[in-house]
């Protein structure tokens, strides 16, 4: 019997998760800066603080920075001397986040780049291995992204990626594109040999992939 559900959800971050000042204002300022509001959940964001913490995440790379909420989470996961690297296409996105870095005190960790990730990425393999690597961006990238983090992430390293559930419709027989990716995402990362991976099931779910 599955007991999981909204009120759950709300208790886990009433108890675990609740955003401080300026994690809410962050949050709200988003929409209004003409970003869209497709935020974490507060309880996501917090289990990707305590991954990063748990794991001992010296070095991190987000794929997908949008206005900096998922980042200032991660980025206060770090060990001491942590350092986050977060890919945005779009500059006035970027420009935004860097705002709110430099709000949530977390700026001198944090370093955006601006560009196509699938460009970016090939530059980065020089700062390999990453500690952790989080995957929020366009679905139809998963899969290289996916392929990117696992050669240039260390043993015991995390690799977890946004929206495994698409609002629900990665059961059933939805014909929306982006479940069908994220359904293609999910069976890759299941049958991966080269990593212990599940699906953490809070907000819209999220793959979670251990190096092995």
């Amino acid at each position: 019997m599955t007991t999981y559900n909204d009120e759950l959800s709300q208790y886990i971050t009433a108890q675990f998760a609740a955003e401080d000042e300026v994690l809410q204002q962050v949050r709200e300022a988003i929409p209004l800066r003409g970003l869209p509001a497709i935020n974490i959940k507060p309880e996501e964001g917090h289990f990707l603080q305590f991954l990063a913490r748990a794991n001992g995440a010296i070095k991190a790379l987000e794929i997908g920075t949008l206005g900096g909420y998922s980042g200032i989470w991660i980025a206060r996961g770090l060990v001491a001397g942590g350092r986050l690297i977060t890919l945005e296409m779009e500059p006035a996105h970027a420009a935004v986040a860097r705002e709110h870095f430099d709000a949530a005190g977390v700026s001198g960790q944090v370093e955006v780049m601006e560009g196509d990730a699938h460009e970016l990425l090939p530059m980065l393999s020089g700062e390999a291995p990453f500690d952790f690597v989080f995957i929020d961006a366009e679905k139809s990238g998963y899969g290289a992204y996916f392929d990117w983090a696992l050669e240039n992430t260390r043993v015991g390293g995390i690799i977890a990626a946004h929206n495994a559930f698409q609002s629900g419709h990665i059961v059933g027989e939805s014909s929306d594109e982006s479940a069908d990716l994220m359904r293609v995402f999910n069976q890759r990362v299941a049958e991966e040999p080269r990593v212990l991976s599940t699906i953490y099931p809070g907000g819209d779910g999220m793959v979670i992939a251990v190096k092995r």
